[in-house]
């Protein structure tokens, strides 16, 4: 785009002509007053926001500074679009850079964070990324990303703008995340309680057809085999989760662990917070194959529902029951002994209560992808909004 064809005011920038790469360092945070620390996985992909962190107490190796007001951005596998605004002093990973304005006469830092949210800014950023398993662009290639700059009072405009759409996401997300806790008090209390008196107790050994199955891994492929293998975050604290997909060769053994629609997983190898995670599988597809890290349950629909059975396993009993018999040495990773978890025990009422249960628990479902859909549409609007405010299209 030429300047001659942007809107009075406006001009094309470098990145690197109006932002500069802080490079303010402690090597003794702790000595220096620093009590925070924040890592990758304290930045959640889509959130300004920075809602956990961690404490240089407890030793930390990092030891760039970044202060309040200063933008953080993730240089690794920039695609999960990890952006940042600091509301707080501490040190970060050397994997997140920190940024600011040069002269705030010339681009507000409000702004800022904001067009580290752009989709071209992010795609310039995948764009330049050098590595296969953890791909890292650099400041030198940021630098150069060119885009079309706002005059001062259209700025402040747009940060209001922008920033109303933000307390609405943000106001959307809050009623996503009650709904959600309102699905596990239903598991919790209602689910769980309410049936104990009709129910009877089962070891979860019992209510399987067979003991459960172990999938297939291998190295994941960097070329597209038309074959692939769920990835660890495929189970979550709410069930399966679609789209994590890795390609693998379809070898026999790992075609021997292919999924159906409908068959329930449970992660047997995980990190400590996603150990024990329980889904079913609802993808209409057979190119899909399950981890070793993984076991395939298969309930007797005599005795018990694969959506009820679901569902106890992600009650809180459940999941206290999970991380007691999940062992291992590592600090972070666990496993859980498939004998042990056979010995499980659940109560389970008969089929009819199952069902009235179930329809009770869709209607909590149905209430929570409600208050996703507008969470998802709210962030494409926000999104929408930073490309028209920010493109500085005639």
């Amino acid at each position: 785009m030429k300047n001659e064809f942007l809107k009075p005011g406006w001009r094309r920038v470098r990145f690197g002509d109006v932002v500069r790469l802080s490079k303010a360092r402690s090597q003794d945070p702790l000595a220096d007053g620093i009590e925070r620390y924040v890592g990758l996985e304290h930045l959640e992909p889509g959130d300004l926001r920075i809602r956990s962190w961690g404490s240089v107490a407890d030793g930390v190796t990092f030891t760039s500074v970044f202060q309040p007001g200063q933008v953080l951005f993730g240089k690794r596998r920039a695609y999960q679009r990890k952006v940042a605004v600091a509301d707080f002093s501490g040190v970060c990973s050397g994997d997140i850079y920190v940024l600011e304005t040069k002269d705030s006469l010339v681009l507000l830092p409000e702004l800022l964070p904001f067009i580290c949210q752009t989709d071209a800014f992010f795609d310039h950023a995948v764009g330049t990324s050098a590595g296969s398993l953890s791909p890292r662009t650099n400041w030198t290639s940021l630098a150069d990303f060119e885009f079309v700059l706002p005059p001062i009072d259209e700025q402040q405009s747009a940060i209001a703008l922008l920033s109303a759409a933000t307390d609405q996401c943000h106001a959307i997300e809050a009623a996503h995340r009650a709904a959600g806790r309102m699905l596990q008090s239903f598991k919790d209390s209602l689910l769980l309680n309410k049936t104990s008196s009709l129910a009877n107790s089962y070891l979860l050994g019992d209510l399987l057809l067979r003991s459960p199955e172990s999938g297939c891994s291998a190295p994941p492929k960097d070329a597209d085999t038309g074959y692939f293998v769920l990835g660890l975050a495929a189970l979550s604290r709410d069930g399966y989760v679609s789209g994590d997909f890795k390609p693998v060769e379809p070898t026999s053994k790992m075609v021997a662990a292919k999924l159906s629609m409908g068959d329930m997983l449970i992660s047997r190898s995980n990190t400590v917070e996603r150990v024990g995670f329980v889904g079913i599988f609802s993808d209409n597809r057979d190119d899909v194959s399950f981890p070793d890290t993984m076991m395939r349950l298969q309930p007797n629909p005599a005795l018990v529902h694969p959506d009820f059975l679901e569902a106890l396993l992600q009650t809180t009993s459940a999941r206290e029951f999970l991380m007691r018999i999940a062992a291992g040495t590592s600090a972070s990773m666990k496993k859980i002994n498939r004998a042990n978890l056979l010995q499980m025990r659940l109560n389970v009422p008969d089929l009819d209560a199952q069902e009235l249960a179930l329809d009770e628990l869709q209607k909590f479902k149905n209430a929570i992808a409600t208050q996703k859909a507008r969470w998802d549409a709210a962030r494409q609007l926000t999104r929408l909004i930073a490309m028209r405010t920010i493109g500085g299209a005639a």
